[in-house]
Formats: structure tokens, C-alpha cells, sequence
């Protein structure tokens, strides 16, 4: 009986093991990058205080990603000469060249569908930051209360950084989630890996009875 309590209780912990797993399969945002050479890396700034030089090129990625480490990067392989070659240089201005990923079909929310990927070329004051020039070429542009960059061009129409659970976006491997740093959560615990852990207690008093039970029974 011993033996068969302790396996249950082995499996009941592997359960609540792999409840936080399941449950979240990262945060539906827009990921902000700068371009070195043909590599992208992700913007340790956001866009309304990073501060583009003029000959930048910077991206966006629409994506479901549990944190920047498996973030989307923004596909197309454009340079500053190809994008802003018919937007010539201006005493006073700089140019910066955006790629713009509006990311897949199973990334976007409910009910919408990704427009196609674009590249623009933003002239705007010396001193503009990155949301300057986001603004000055693909607007509308939407931000929450914190300030995290919730659509670009209008996309999406709805939500900002919102979790994405394993069902609603089965393409994700399920790990536990962190939300981007822009926009923290609450980080509680799930119904689920709540339940497990009472299925182990349960458990695991139940093996401790029954061991008193059976040493009551032989003395």
C-alpha cells in the first residue's frame, strides 16, 4: 500500500511539474530590434527612448514569444541603402530605415489577419527617437498605460502584450512564460498548478497515515 501511495504521489508531482509548462505558451507583442550588419539584435531601449543616428536600421516583430531570448526576429534582409534610396538626405534630418513584420497567421489574435511585411524610410528631426519615426511612417500607432507599443499601422486592432495560452497558439512549445520587461504581470499561480499541489498534500498525508496505521497494527 506504501509503495503504491508513493507512486502516486511520484506522478502527481510530475503533474504539477508540467501544469506551469502547459499553461502559457509566452505574451502576443511587438518586439522592437536594431540591425548590425545582417544581424539583428534585440533593442536593449524602447522606441520612445532609443535615439536613432542617421543611416540606422531598426525592426519590428509581431510574435507570440516567451521572453527576447526566443523572440521572433523580423525577416528581409533590406539595407539602409535599399530603403531609403529614394529618400535623399536633409540638413537638419536623419534618416532611419524600418522593417516592419507583421508576423504569421498563427501568431495573430482571433479574428485578424497579418497585413504583409513592409520597409519604410522615416526622415525626421535629429533629435527624434524611434517612435518619432515609426509615427512619421506607419502610423496609427497604439501604446497602453505603461507605454508598451501595442499596434503598429493599426495592427492589431485589439490587446497589448496579452498571454497566449498552449491552446489558443499550439505552434509554441510550452514553457513557463516570462512576460517582456515593458509590461510586467502579476505572475501568480495557475488554477491548475494550484489543484496539483493539493493533489500532492492530499497524498502525501494519506502515506503518512497509513505508515502509523501499519506500525500501530504491529506493535
Amino acid at each position: 500500500m506504501i509503495r503504491r501511495l508513493a507512486l502516486l504521489l511520484l506522478a502527481a508531482l510530475v503533474l504539477v511539474a508540467g501544469a506551469g509548462q502547459a499553461q502559457a505558451a509566452g505574451y502576443r507583442y511587438w518586439s522592437f530590434w536594431d540591425r548590425d550588419g545582417d544581424q539583428w539584435t534585440y533593442a536593449t531601449q524602447g522606441p520612445s527612448t532609443a535615439r536613432p543616428s542617421d543611416g540606422d536600421v531598426q525592426g519590428f516583430r509581431f510574435s507570440v514569444s516567451e521572453d527576447s531570448g526566443d523572440a521572433a526576429k523580423p525577416r528581409g534582409t533590406a539595407d539602409f541603402a535599399t530603403i531609403c534610396a529614394k529618400t535623399p538626405a536633409q540638413d537638419g534630418k536623419k534618416r532611419v530605415a524600418l522593417v516592419l513584420d507583421f508576423g504569421t497567421a498563427s501568431d495573430a489574435p482571433s479574428g485578424e489577419t497579418p497585413p504583409a511585411g513592409r520597409t519604410a524610410c522615416a526622415r525626421v528631426a535629429s533629435d527624434a527617437t524611434t517612435a518619432d519615426a515609426l509615427a512619421a511612417v506607419a502610423g496609427p500607432l497604439r501604446y497602453d498605460t505603461n507605454a508598451l507599443l501595442c499596434a503598429i499601422a493599426g495592427y492589431p486592432k485589439t490587446g497589448c502584450g496579452e498571454q497566449v495560452t498552449q491552446n489558443e497558439n499550439p505552434t509554441k512549445s510550452a514553457s513557463p512564460a516570462e512576460k517582456p520587461a515593458q509590461n510586467e504581470g502579476d505572475g501568480g499561480p495557475s488554477t491548475g498548478l494550484v489543484t496539483g499541489m493539493a493533489v500532492v498534500a492530499a497524498l502525501a498525508a494519506a502515506a503518512v497515515w497509513q505508515s502509523r496505521r501499519r506500525r500501530n497494527a504491529d506493535s
